[in-house]
């Protein structure tokens, strides 16, 4: 039994370290996403700056598909247990696939829409996937925070809370921690080496964001 779980945290790992990201955008652009942008970030808004919209969803499904395949097909093995707590390993694997990739350990990606697609791979359970999506358009949409970077730091951080005390099982809490604390930790170097110098900390509401619109007007 303990093998099925090693499998699949070893295959989750692989998954999460294929770059899409990185490679998409490279053989149908001819562009390294990398370079566009100080933070070195190959992940999907990279691409989505670089190569436009179609291909930039087309990194994000794949990313959110890396995610979701290995926890999903875990998540309905006979051989593993949902209820066990190492089932979280399998959780976290594709999100340190992406974030440290197995062939460029140094030079991984953030993690957010491979972390969604980690939490879509609980179908038929929802709540975790859902619970993250509210987190994060709150603190996109209603109080906005700026920069990109201290947002998702803050967003993953409440998840990782609010999961802690929900009811789900025991090692999908385990299992969001670990996931929020890579991303956290992924943001906040990136915050420190790229965004400190040239983006102030913000934190403003919808309403007043648009009151602001108003008088400009």
């Amino acid at each position: 039994m303990l093998t099925a779980y090693l499998f699949y945290s070893f295959f989750g790992y692989l998954s999460g370290s294929v770059l899409y990201s990185y490679l998409i955008p490279k053989y149908f652009c001819h562009v390294d996403v990398r370079t566009v942008n100080e933070d070195q970030n190959p992940g999907a808004f990279n691409a989505f700056s670089v190569a436009g919209p179609r291909i930039g969803l087309l990194c994000v499904l794949c990313d959110i598909g890396k995610g979701f395949l290995p926890v999903f097909l875990a998540a309905h093995s006979s051989a593993v247990s949902m209820g066990s707590w190492i089932f979280a390993l399998i959780l976290l694997a594709p999100v340190a696939g992406h974030a440290w990739p197995f062939l460029q350990p140094a030079k991984g990606g953030k993690a957010i829409s491979v972390s969604f697609g980690v939490l879509l791979g609980l179908l038929p359970d929802l709540r975790p996937a859902l619970l993250l999506a509210a987190f994060y358009l709150t603190f996109s949409l209603i109080l906005i925070i700026q920069p990109h970077s201290l947002r998702s730091i803050v967003s993953f951080s409440g998840f990782a809370v609010a999961a802690q005390i929900s009811r789900f099982l025991p090692s999908v809490r385990l299992g969001s921690l670990l996931i929020s604390l890579v991303v956290c930790f992924r943001h906040l170097f990136s915050l420190r080496e790229h965004e400190t110098e040239n983006a102030a900390f913000t934190i403003q509401s919808l309403s007043a964001k648009i009151r602001k619109k108003q008088k400009k007007e």
